[in-house]
Formats: structure tokens, sequence, C-alpha cells
């Protein structure tokens, strides 16, 4: 995997937040720690369009019906017996 280098600033409070992560050993490096912050981000919002989509597949799907838990209740003793 080719990799870029780059340069970035921080606030004096992230660059210590940064390496209070390095200094309890959570990474070896600012780099690793950046790149792990990234690919966090990546998943999260990968989490949230997943959600988003099924959300409006969920509203697009019609009128809410009544739950009827006791009867649910019953059809799963009945499927598991």
């Amino acid at each position: 995997m080719a990799t870029v280098r780059k340069t970035i600033t921080l606030t004096d409070a992230q660059d210590s937040w940064i390496k209070a992560q390095i200094d309890s050993g959570l990474y070896t490096n600012d780099s690793e720690c950046i790149r792990d912050l990234i690919r966090r981000e990546q998943e999260y919002r990968h989490s949230r369009d997943a959600i988003r989509a099924a959300l409006i597949v969920g509203e697009a799907s019609g009128e809410p019906q009544p739950f009827d838990a006791e009867a649910f209740k019953q059809r799963m003793t009945t499927t598991r017996a």
C-alpha cells in the first residue's frame, strides 16, 4: 500500500492528548494514533450510513402495525417446543 506524507497542525491540547495515548501504550507513534482515529471515523460513518438507509427503508414500508407481545411470545413458545 502506498503512503503519503502529510504535515498537520494541532492545538497544544490535541498534541498532549496524542502524546498521552502513546505514553499509555495504546500507540507507538503519532502516525499510528492518527491513522486509527481516521479508521474509526470511517467505520462510524459506514455504520451511520447503514442505519440511515435502514431507517429510510423502514419509513417507506408503510404505516406501523400494532404489536401484540403476548401473541408473539406464544408463537415463539409454540415454534420452539
